[in-house]
């Protein structure tokens, strides 16, 4: 007779990977929540070692601090004696630690690797088949399929074997393209509010797709600008450290930089992706500003709405990417997408990098 199945209560083994590896996943993602606070992380690291046991008898705190030194993450801080500063190497790796924690591994790839729906002479083969065309070259004739079509289409024969240009068949190749991307961030107030950190992950989304299009597609552009009460441009460097301010939201002076930049641009494709959490409520007006942080204020709204439109005729696409569901907000977040005839995605935190990664990867237009 079987004994059949024993079970028990499932105890899992201590894990074995202490050391600076594991320590510094850790360390990487505080620093990027300290926004570069090289103390700060160090000291919510050494609380997590206390709660957790990150560490043991043979590799402490203080053997991991004096390795982030000897391998060039951290040096000391010359106007501050016993703090510490990440260093050009960390804040690359902070890059590609967001690129693998947001999209994946990604390999490298050719150069322009942006497909467009328009077929020819391109660079790429495609999966399409098609009758050969005059102009096509010799190396898109499928040779397997063409002997395929001249036996199907004449037989062998007294003749014998007969290849007509009616029975040669090649292969689609697929345009690539560039594409000039303007990155919004919204540093509003509001992105650190109600209890809900959302810069962090908005950050981690700038870092991954500028390591993204530096790898997998180093001849697009992107340019990156944040925007509260004013608007202006950030180096990819400067991420890690970005922080919320006390603002209002002037979308409308994030939407006019980011369209000056474009217009720079000699790409074909064009496109804003604008990340934020709220209404525009703010406006530039002479040396000061006019706010509004109750409802949808129509003079702030008007102004928005008419970049909208200008940027549709730009020939410029923007994606909202909402990160807060007020079903208040909506109504204005459609007629944004409308007037502009762009997208408009309302996500979670967590869907964030996902839905920018995908609606990059899917812009195949070519502009003429």
């Amino acid at each position: 007779m079987s004994a059949g199945f024993r079970f028990r209560d499932f105890v899992p083994e201590e894990s074995s990977e202490k050391g600076f590896d594991s320590l510094f996943k850790i360390f990487m993602q505080l620093v990027t929540v300290t926004s570069g606070d090289v103390s700060e992380a160090l000291q919510w690291l050494n609380e997590l070692d206390k709660q957790y046991g990150l560490t043991d008898n043979e590799y402490g705190m203080g053997d991991f601090i004096e390795d982030l030194k000897k391998k060039g993450f951290i040096d000391e801080d010359p106007q501050q004696p016993g703090a510490f500063n990440i260093t050009a190497k960390s804040e690359q790796n902070i890059r590609r630690s967001a690129l693998e924690e947001i999209f994946g591994k990604l390999k490298k790839s050719g150069q322009g690797n942006h497909r467009t729906p328009h077929t020819g002479q391109g660079d790429e083969l495609s999966t399409d088949m098609r009758e050969f065309r005059f102009g096509d070259s010799l190396e898109q004739i499928q040779m397997t399929e063409s002997i395929r079509n001249a036996q199907l289409n004449h037989g062998l024969g007294d003749g014998g074997f007969m290849l007509t240009e009616g029975d040669l068949e090649v292969r689609e190749n697929e345009h690539k393209s560039q594409t000039s991307t303007v990155l919004m961030i919204d540093i509003s107030h509001s992105m650190i509010l109600y209890g809900e950190d959302r810069i962090t992950p908005a950050k981690k989304v700038a870092m991954a797709l500028s390591e993204l299009v530096k790898q997998k597609y180093p001849k697009d552009f992107l340019d990156v600008i944040v925007f509260g009460n004013d608007a202006w441009q950030i180096e990819v460097k400067e991420l890690p450290y970005l922080q919320v301010g006390p603002y209002h939201t002037n979308t409308v002076a994030g939407l006019e930089l980011a369209l000056d930049l474009l217009r720079k641009r000699k790409t074909p494709n064009k496109q804003i992706f604008m990340i934020t959490d709220g209404k525009p409520t703010c406006l530039k007006e002479g040396n000061g500003y006019y706010k509004n942080s109750f409802g949808l204020d129509r003079k702030v709204v008007n102004k928005t709405l008419n970049l909208a439109a200008a940027a549709r005729r730009l020939k410029v696409p923007i994606t909202t990417f909402m990160i807060a569901s007020d079903p208040y907000l909506q109504q204005f977040v459609q007629e944004f997408t409308e007037v502009n005839q762009g997208k408009a995605y309302y996500s979670s935190l967590k869907g964030l990098g996902h839905l920018i990664f995908e609606d990059y990867k899917r812009n195949r237009r070519k502009s003429v």
